[in-house]
């Protein structure tokens, strides 16, 4: 089976996640799998749950990039991973894993893909996604209030302190590193249906 790694990287709130979610409706669990940037968050074990509070998230560092790399050269190999977890709740690594199957096409999603070139050179087609400002950090406060149970006090507060500077140091300028830009994400349907085609081709010569 020949794999391919597909990168949807982009601000947070930008439309990554409705991206990823369509191309894996259109195609299903045979043809496409999906590998997460935010599992690979680093375990802080030996920190209390105010200190993790504290930590940058939005810092490439943030991230056990080695790890995700080890785990995406194993699939694009054709072996099954135990991909990590992450509770948001508790700001940490969670004990649980899922079971991530090899695939025609591989999904890699992540806000700061493109900021590591030896991860960038893993990937066959990147594609980032990019979203007026004011639309994201809306978008951000309903998902962290709505589904990680935040505050909409802390979730301003990080914002401000390091979601927008990162954003600005390291997502915005590794948009250049991106094969394709895509404005809005997964409601840009000409877009989606360019992927569409490139994802079935790949799929045509792996059918030959």
């Amino acid at each position: 089976m020949d794999i391919i790694l597909l990168g949807i990287a982009g601000g947070t709130g930008s439309g990554k996640t409705t991206l990823t979610r369509r191309l894996k409706e259109r195609f299903g669990d045979h043809e496409v799998s999906v590998v997460n940037q935010d599992n690979y968050y680093k375990r802080h074990d030996d920190m209390t749950y105010e200190e993790r509070c504290k930590l940058n998230y939005d810092h490439p560092d943030a991230f056990d990039t080695e790890l995700m790399m080890e785990q995406l050269r194993q699939l694009k190999a054709g072996h099954a991973i135990e991909c990590p977890t992450y509770d948001y709740t508790v700001h940490n690594r969670a004990e649980a894993t899922i079971t991530i199957q090899p695939a025609p096409v591989i999904l890699v999603e992540g806000i700061l893909l493109f900021c590591s070139q030896e991860l960038c050179d893993l990937l066959d087609i990147k594609v980032f996604v990019d979203t007026d400002a004011d639309v994201r950090i809306l978008r951000r406060i309903m998902r962290d209030v709505k589904k990680r149970g935040r505050t909409l006090d802390s979730v301003v507060t990080q914002y401000l302190t390091t979601v927008k500077p990162m954003h600005e140091q390291f997502v915005e300028p590794s948009k250049r590193k991106a094969d394709l830009i895509i404005p809005e994400g997964g409601k840009n349907q000409v877009a989606l249906d360019m992927l569409v085609w490139r994802v079935n081709s790949h799929l045509a010569r792996n059918a030959q």
